[in-house]
């Protein structure tokens, strides 16, 4: 897992893009740099390391605390995965600096997860409670990112390709992917990228989840009025406004999972990465890596490892404290106590951040249940039941505790089995 996170470094990240940026500001008169999400920093102080010449104007908007930001660099602390009034500030501060950004100017843009709730600047007659409550809503009904970005887009002057619009000059844009596909336009709420999605799309997201009826009605309201063509809706494919707007991709899922497979082959193990991404539901999620457990896991002698990555969500139903790799892990902890092979899964955001905890997600194996049984903590379906995956492994000792790591790719899930005749 450390193999995973260090080869999504976002200073590795960023210096892959570096050379799109130097490119574009050669002839350029000058440069402005925005960096949002939980890399922001980081990401900011390689770019400004790398690029020599040094932007006029600099921001950099994360979650709080803040680290040290390069110098001349302006720093603001948001909220994530709700805004918070830092946001707003930063959603200001960053569609004044694309303003200032002229036509022979260039603004280098630098994206990574949790930059649509850390970057905000709410749509006429949407307050910044409207925006809470809805994110809330969407969060704890299940809402997946796209869904809930489609949402945010449509209530938002910064997402949807607002920001490079709002700039005369060419934009350019690094984004560190936490969203299953690399979907620009669902990455950070695209803010530098046309937006396919449409406020008809907006408000079906608020019916699948809850219901119009329950959310604010300035939010519905808003989103009514775009349907009837009384707001202006988001920047689509072929816009004059992001003509000059390019985005790159420059650190994913596939990076954090290289990095996991050679660790595992240097150790020994026979290697298995799985394509496709672990979406869904945590705990019905967690039944397609028992799936491919139990198919690579039976035969004598193997010393495999699984390798797989993704986001899945969680519909809170209950009052107890986890994150969805939490509760992927705890839907394992009965099912791995019943095989032969010996077995160790983790489940790790690679943003140190599992849900609203301090920990990175959680380790299980074959005497998860048995250790549990013995310290008093009863069935784990009931942590389930109430969502308190985080309870029941901090009572074993099983929680990962990385801290922020700086950057975020997505989740990640790490299998090690031996075959019981493995020596």
């Amino acid at each position: 897992m450390r193999a995973a996170l260090s080869a999504a470094d976002a200073g590795a990240c960023v210096a892959r893009g570096v050379p799109a940026i130097e490119q574009a500001i050669a002839n350029a008169r000058g440069w402005n740099l925005i960096a949002a999400g939980k890399a922001a920093v980081p990401m900011a102080a390689s770019c400004l390391a790398l690029v020599p010449r040094p932007p006029a104007l600099a921001m950099t908007v994360s979650p709080g605390p803040l680290p040290p930001v390069p110098a001349g660099v302006e720093a603001f602390a948001g909220g994530h995965p709700v805004p918070t009034p830092g946001s707003l500030a930063a959603g200001r501060r960053a569609l004044q600096i694309a303003a200032a950004t002229a036509r022979d100017d260039v603004l280098v843009v630098l994206l990574s997860g949790g930059a649509s709730a850390l970057l905000e600047s709410p749509a006429d007659g949407v307050t910044l409670t409207d925006l809470q409550a809805t994110t809330s809503r969407l969060l704890r009904d299940g809402a997946d990112i796209s869904a809930l970005n489609a949402v945010r887009k449509h209530l938002s002057a910064v997402k949807g390709g607002r920001l490079a619009a709002a700039a005369a000059g060419r934009t350019v844009a690094l984004a560190v992917s936490d969203v299953v596909g690399d979907d620009l336009a669902v990455i950070a709420s695209g803010p530098t990228v046309a937006d396919p999605t449409t406020f008809a799309d907006a408000l079906a997201v608020l019916e699948r989840f809850g219901g119009i009826s329950r959310y604010p009605r300035a939010i519905v309201e808003a989103l009514r009025e775009g349907l009837d063509g009384g707001r202006p809706d988001t920047p689509k494919a072929g816009a004059a406004g992001l003509a000059g707007a390019e985005t790159f991709v420059v650190g994913a899922r596939r990076d954090a999972l290289e990095g996991a497979r050679r660790e595992a082959l240097s150790r020994g193990y026979h290697v298995c990465a799985e394509p496709a991404p672990v979406t869904g539901e945590a705990r019905l999620a967690a039944h397609s890596v028992l799936d491919r457990i139990r198919t690579r896991g039976t035969a004598p002698l193997a010393k495999v490892c699984l390798l797989s990555g993704g986001e899945t969500t969680v519909a809170v139903t209950g009052t107890g404290k986890g994150g969805r790799n939490q509760e992927l892990a705890l839907a394992l902890a009965g099912p791995l106590a019943d095989l032969a092979a010996r077995v160790v899964v983790a489940s790790v955001g690679t943003d140190g951040i599992d849900g609203p905890t301090d920990a990175a997600g959680a380790i299980v194996d074959n005497t998860t249940l048995g250790r549990a049984r013995a310290a008093g903590l009863g069935d784990p379906g009931g942590f389930l039941s109430d969502n308190n995956a985080y309870a029941y492994f901090q009572a074993l000792g099983d929680l990962v505790m990385t801290g922020p790591t700086g950057t975020n790719v997505g989740d990640i899930q790490v299998v090690t089995i031996l075959g019981e005749d493995w020596q």
